[in-house]
This record gives C-alpha cells, structure tokens and sequence, in this order.
C-alpha cells in the first residue's frame, strides 16, 4: 500500500487489509476499532502527527510478511467461531488473574496510589459489562449470524430474527464496544500508559502488563467485529432478504 493509498483510507480500512498496521497505531494512540472511521490524515492532524512520519512506519510493515490470519476473507460462521474461541476465551480466562492481582496492589500500593482505586473501579465495570455483552453476543447475535450463513448455502431454511433486523443488536454491540474502550483508555492514562512506579512491587508490574495486553486484544477483537464480522453480516442480510 503506497502512501496516497494510506491517506485515501480510514483507519479501520488500513487496519483490515493487514492487522499488523495495527501495531503502529497502537503506538501513537490512534484508535482504529471502536473509531476506526476516520480519515488517515485527519487522524493525524487530529492527534498532531506528522502523517509523513506515519506513513513511513506503514511503509516498513508493507515491507514485512502479512499476518497469516487473512479474516477478511473467512466465511462468517468461521470468524465468529473463532473470536468466541480466541477473543471470548482470553476475556474469560484473563479476568480473574487480572482482578486478583489488581486486589493485591490496591491493598498493599493504594494509600501511596491512590489511584489505583480507579482503576480497580473501571476494570471491575468493565469486566462486569463484557461478561454480559459476550452472552448476548452467543446467544443471540452470532447465532443468527451462522444462521445466516446456512441459509446462503442452502443448508437451512429463512428465519426471520425477534429483533427486526441484524443491525438492531449490532447497533446496541458497537454501542457497549465503545464504552469498553472508553474505560480501557481511562485506565490506560490513569497509569500513565501502565507504567509501574519506582516502589512497584512485581505483581504491579504484572498486573499492569496484564491490563495492557487485555486492552491490545480487545482492540483486535473489536476490530475483527466492528470492521469486518458486523459490516458484512449487514451485507448479508440484505442479500437475502431484500425480497422480503
């Protein structure tokens, strides 16, 4: 991708066509899932960074290897299976170990950190709302989506969804994505970028790189939903029930 291609497209575009630009936007903070629509250079202007600078990051990624996960080009029901198996499973599994170390340094690190209260306060939201947002997802969202899939194939019959049309409940996801992201963020400067302080302990330091690879997955997760699972199960329905 040369660079009036990079400044042609939005960032969740940039990302899509290979996730390992994802790593140099993380880098300057740009946020290419749950606002991935913008512009490539008014990102930059935004955020003031000098888009020729960037451009030449994204040039040394163009240089390397793509990531092997080419998820664009994936059949739907396969993408959802694997971000219940990937993504939902890390979430699962990450959560008590983060929280149980976050414990541990609040009680032992909070009266000379305070704000480690905070944090603890956003993480415990922020896992309380994914575990939910995640049931629904399962439930019912994913579901309806393979659903679909069998449908194109010619392996089940139309059921019209309860809730009208997919983009409903994708709607109400981008929606609770968002606040996720929010709060992670929050976290993230509260900590200023998961630094440990000079008296931090080494569960500080783990718990802190734990919170840090928590946002960096849910980025890609989001990604991998917000930009490319969501947008072409719209298609989809559409596709096949247009005639209705």
């Amino acid at each position: 991708m040369n660079q009036n291609n990079f400044l042609e497209k939005t960032l969740s575009e940039i990302v899509t066509e290979n996730y390992k630009y994802a790593d140099i936007f993380e880098k300057h903070n740009l946020d290419f899932c749950c606002n991935g629509d913008v512009n490539f250079l008014d990102a930059c202007k935004k955020n003031n960074i000098d888009s020729s600078v960037l451009t030449e990051e994204l040039n040394g990624i163009s240089k390397q290897k793509k990531d092997e996960n080419n998820y664009e080009n994936w059949k739907l029901d396969f993408l959802v299976d694997y971000i219940i198996n990937n993504h939902h499973k890390y979430v699962t599994e990450s959560i008590p170990k983060i929280n149980e170390h976050l414990n541990k340094i609040v009680e032992k690190h909070s009266d000379n950190h305070p704000e480690l209260l905070d944090i603890q306060k956003y993480f415990s939201i922020v896992y309380k709302d994914l575990q939910m947002h995640m049931m629904k997802e399962e439930k019912i969202l994913f579901p309806y989506i393979k659903q679909m899939v069998f449908v194109q194939d010619g392996s089940s019959k139309k059921e019209a969804p309860y809730f009208g049309t997919i983009k409903n409940p994708i709607n109400m996801m981008e929606e609770e994505h968002k606040n996720a992201g929010d709060l992670l963020k929050k976290i993230k400067d509260i900590s200023n970028n998961y630094t440990v302080p000079e008296n931090g302990c080494n569960t500080y330091k783990v718990t802190l790189e734990g919170l840090k690879e928590f946002e960096e997955d849910l980025h890609k997760h989001v990604h991998l939903e917000n930009n490319i699972l969501f947008p072409k199960s719209i298609k989809l329905e559409e596709l096949l029930y247009s005639s209705n």
